[in-house]
């Protein structure tokens, strides 16, 4: 038995290792391709310069290499952070929701999170149209703002809707995410026809992507990323024993519905960072937690941080695609997303389901 577990973590290593190097690979591709394409060479050289510290970092002079080095650093790096940052808060919540939850289809977006991200933001985009406000609060940076603040709000709402003497029943949890998130459609919906011109911000932001990502969206989402994370990863073990039921997690000495309830805060907070950043993307916390299901094994002590770096992996190439399969148009990344892994997780849900 003990000869068995340990080639399960050599291989849950070798998967994790393998998918780094294929991050990395992805990354320094992801710098070299856009409007302008660089030479991986002169790529590869701005890497090694970041990682040694060097200084002529901070100098946009005229010497060698100097235009890939101001364009993979300050345009093209900060994206794809975001991407990576996002991608692995949203492959770790879904891996928590689909264990804490019970049901194989939930994913960040199940408890209404999303909907309440891109109601925040709407409200955002549209409040200068209505409103005569403060300079502070009239500028696109407000945005990630409001809809954290949204988001926030909807998963206290859910948590609310779905509480019974403070205890959180897994399929409460879901019922309540699916009326707010009808609920927050709705107001969506009905701030979309009042929308006017910002019509098309708005909807782009409801698409997500990551146009525009700067070093200030990577410093506000790393540390909430980390943080939540380490937590979380904290309480794989007891993750296990609670995917096997309420009543033998209990039997175990496992206190279900505390751990529940903060792992669920823990998860939504990480998923309210990531979308107030990105915009709602769908179907990556949905799709990359079963594909490693299917490659590792359902035991979250290796499930979370392998949902962590093929989340960021796939976000990353799905944002690459993103701004550059249609050339000068750029195609929101949550399009991309849901055009990938729609079809994928079907075959996924007729291989499992219909066996």
């Amino acid at each position: 038995m003990s000869s068995d577990n340990q080639q399960r973590r050599m291989s849950a290593f070798l998967y994790c290792f393998l998918l780094l190097l294929l991050l990395v690979v992805v990354v320094i591709a992801a710098a070299a391709v856009g409007a302008a394409r660089l030479p991986l060479a002169e790529v590869g050289q701005v890497f090694v310069n970041l990682l040694s510290g060097s200084a002529d970092l901070l100098k946009n002079g005229d010497g060698p290499g100097a235009a890939a080095r101001m364009i993979v650093l300050e345009v093209r790096l900060p994206r794809i952070m975001s991407a990576l940052l996002v991608g692995a808060s949203l492959g770790v919540a879904g891996a928590v929701f689909q264990g804490l939850l019970l049901n194989p289809l939930a994913d960040p977006f199940t408890i209404g999170v999303s909907a309440g991200a891109a109601f925040g933001a709407t409200v955002a985009i549209l409040l200068p149209t209505f409103l005569i406000l403060p300079a502070f609060m009239a500028g696109p940076a407000i945005v990630p703002w409001f809809a954290f603040a949204g988001a926030v709000f909807s998963l206290a709402l859910v948590y609310f809707i779905a509480s019974n003497r403070g205890r959180v029943m897994p399929e409460s949890m879901i019922l309540a995410g699916v009326i707010v998130a009808s609920f927050l459609s709705a107001l969506i919906s009905f701030c979309k026809s009042i929308a006017g011109e910002k019509l098309v911000s708005v909807v782009f932001w409801i698409m997500g992507g990551f146009s525009g990502a700067l070093w200030s969206q990577v410093l506000l989402l790393l540390p909430y990323c980390l943080i939540c994370m380490l937590i979380l990863q904290a309480h794989a073990g007891a993750l296990n024993i609670m995917a096997m039921g309420d009543t033998t997690a209990l039997q175990l000495g496992v206190e279900v519905y505390k751990i529940r309830r903060r792992l669920l805060l823990v998860a939504a907070l990480m998923t309210a960072a990531a979308v107030s950043v990105s915009g709602v993307i769908g179907f990556v916390g949905l799709v990359v937690p079963h594909i490693n299901r299917i490659l590792l094994g359902p035991d979250h002590r290796r499930l979370l941080p392998a949902s962590a770096l093929l989340g960021g992996l796939v976000l990353v190439a799905a944002d690459t695609l993103a701004r550059t399969v249609a050339g000068a148009t750029e195609i929101p990344v949550g399009v991309v997303t849901a055009l990938l892994g729609a079809p994928f997780f079907c075959v996924i849900f007729k291989k499992k389901f219909h066996q």
